[in-house]
């Protein structure tokens, strides 16, 4: 499908290996280039971005783009999904609460399919959409992300996970969001993983801002969305070991789970799907900094036509009827 791609089929351990050491060159020549990882870690995507061709593939990476002008649809945005029901979703919720009450997780995001209807293509959806993160894959996908999964900048490796969603409709939203004891709760969960995650590849590790909320407008009105930063200090060589450094933090935690290997092995059984690249992650190697997505609002084209993914995450004090909500609520499109 793309030009010069390097699609390496990552089936087993020395497959990751054979992925990182390719991105470990790339960093150590200070060769910009892009990066598409799935869930799975099974099909990366490795590409120079002097070898990226325009007319299968465009990234918009906050700014940073081969997107030669930006381009607009007159045409009236529609848009319909058909979510799983509430009855498919809570079996396998009460599936997930199984385990977290047996201790064999403590948090998982559990994610569903769901049916889509647009009069927009992918590429429509692509340029007309706001976002930090945004990638387009010719015939297969769009990704329109606002979660960064971690930046390199000057040495310094920052994530910032996002876990706590609200209609920002609601009244005191933010007070609520704020004030929520399951919000609370997951977000300190997160918080903890992501610093437990970066403390693998980095010194002094730190959380250095707690809980900021941020706004995110959809085609559907607008949502609130609760982050932290966290941050350390990386080696100084450490855009030689770009590759490493990135599969040792995969998959991102905010969209698998704690303890991650368990809760992966929960997902796998649990969710009826395959995710793909959904809840992977993309982004950028400018030759000096990296800067990257979790690859979280994403439509899929499939043979069974458009596919809408989203989900959540569960703890012991979830309920079933707010996360069914909040999977529903997370399928929408930021127009700009």
């Amino acid at each position: 499908m793309l030009s010069r791609v390097l699609l390496i089929k990552t089936e087993n351990f020395t497959g990751m290996q054979r992925a990182a050491q390719i991105m470990n060159r790339l960093g150590k020549d200070k060769t910009p280039f892009l990066f598409v990882i799935d869930f799975a870690m099974q099909q990366p995507l490795i590409l120079p971005l002097a070898d990226i061709d325009g007319k299968e593939l465009l990234y918009d990476v906050n700014g940073k783009t081969n997107t030669p002008h930006k381009t607009t649809s007159a045409k009236k945005f529609m848009f319909n999904s058909t979510p799983v029901s509430k009855e498919v979703y809570c079996r396998a919720f009460e599936k997930v609460q199984f385990h977290i009450k047996r201790g064999d997780s403590f948090l998982l995001n559990l994610t569903m399919p769901t049916g889509v209807e647009t009069n927009y293509s992918l590429l429509d959806i692509f340029y007309n959409s706001s976002a930090r993160y945004k990638l387009w894959m010719k015939d297969k996908l769009v990704v329109f992300s606002p979660e960064i999964f971690v930046k390199i900048n000057n040495g310094i490796i920052s994530s910032y996970p996002m876990k706590g969603t609200m209609d920002a409709s609601l009244p005191d939203a933010v007070e609520k969001l704020l004030s929520s004891e399951k919000e609370l709760a997951e977000h300190y969960t997160i918080v903890d993983l992501i610093r437990n995650d970066l403390s693998m590849v980095a010194a002094n590790v730190k959380v250095t801002r707690f809980r900021y909320i941020d706004r995110l407008k959809t085609h559907k009105g607008e949502l609130l969305q609760m982050s932290s930063e966290i941050s350390g200090e990386l080696p100084e060589d450490y855009h030689e070991k770009i590759g490493d450094i990135l599969f040792k933090l995969l998959p991102a935690g905010s969209i698998s789970g704690a303890p991650k290997k368990k809760t992966v092995e929960i997902i796998n059984r649990t969710e009826s799907y395959s995710r793909g690249y959904y809840t992977g992650i993309f982004g950028i190697f400018d030759g000096h900094h990296l800067d990257s997505g979790v690859m979280i609002r994403y439509l899929e084209k499939t043979p069974e036509g458009l596919i809408y993914k989203s989900g959540g995450g569960i703890t012991a004090s979830s309920n079933c009827n707010d996360e069914y909500q909040e999977l529903i609520d997370k399928i929408y499109v930021p127009l700009a």
